[in-house]
């Protein structure tokens, strides 16, 4: 295994960079969340901060990066999009073409070699280590990915405008102990969040649907990251809006989604019919 030296060296500098804050910045600030309970410094506007900025980059990943652009599994307003992509930006887990782009690899080559985050490389690899190896995503990979509008290339190449956004803002509210806890331990603990979902959700849960991958639904997985645990649903239904596709399936994402659309605020919302989704029960029992 290569040395962690070797691996810097081989890198370009922006991807030992990104590195260093999407891994190594993160660990520091969920040691110093652990540091300022202790220490009894946390108060209730720290517990508020990091639980409205959890939830708001969750739903920038799940229902903006994910749902919204890279299946394109609903259409809203250029203003929403922009606003959701934004909040995905500062959950800190790159530009959002880049992540739908490496994210279609995924789907792609699901469990096989091409996959980023292929789980046959062991689960490290699966839920940190594809990250080291990681290289920046090629242009022609993102333009193969699909259209891409004005606003989208927008909050893409203004990526680390947002990044600092999402640290500056709590450590003007919150002073050190914001920053830490509506920041740092916010993106910790988000962003594993999301890695569990390569991980885990391919190897611990049930599988209610035959596909041709190792993709498993984990319902504790699936609370903590807003819905995207329902993974075998979703490798299923790729382009459906909503992962819980079932009863005592709960999709937070997906209830946001129905609430954009009763609000006229979503259009062309993609469902599968539940007669579908009966008959693929039916074929993988």
């Amino acid at each position: 295994m290569p040395t962690l030296n070797a691996i810097a060296k081989a890198a370009p500098l922006t991807t030992v960079l990104s590195n260093v804050f999407v891994l190594v910045l993160p660990a520091v600030g969920a040691l110093g969340a652990l540091v300022t309970l202790i220490q009894g410094r946390v108060s209730q506007i720290h517990v508020v901060l990091f639980a409205v900025g959890f939830i708001l980059t969750g739903l920038g990943i799940t229902v903006g990066y994910h749902r919204l652009l890279t299946h394109r599994s609903f259409e809203t307003h250029g203003i929403l999009k922009t606003l959701l992509l934004v909040c995905g930006s500062m959950a800190v887990q790159g530009p959002a073409l880049d992540w739908a782009a490496q994210h279609k690899l995924h789907h792609a080559y699901t469990d096989k070699p091409g996959d980023p985050h292929s789980p046959t490389e062991g689960l490290v690899h699966s839920h940190w280590g594809w990250l080291v190896r990681l290289k920046a995503t090629d242009p022609e990979l993102r333009a193969r990915t699909g259209r891409s509008d004005r606003a989208e290339a927008w909050v893409s190449d203004t990526f680390m405008l947002w990044v600092l956004v999402g640290y500056v803002a709590p450590l003007v509210i919150g002073g050190w102990e914001g920053l830490i806890w509506g920041g740092l331990f916010r993106q910790f603990a988000m962003s594993n969040v999301t890695f569990a979902v390569n991980s885990v959700c391919h190897r611990w849960g049930s599988r209610p649907f035959r596909t041709n991958d190792e993709s498993r639904n984990n319902w504790i997985v699936a609370i903590l990251s807003l819905g995207e645990g329902w993974h075998n649903n979703h490798h299923a239904f790729p382009s459906s809006a909503f992962h819980g596709l079932r009863r005592r399936e709960f999709d937070l994402s997906g209830q946001v989604i129905r609430c954009l659309e009763a609000t006229r605020m979503a259009w062309n919302v993609k469902r599968p019919d539940g007669s579908h989704i009966q008959r693929r029960l039916t074929e993988a029992s």
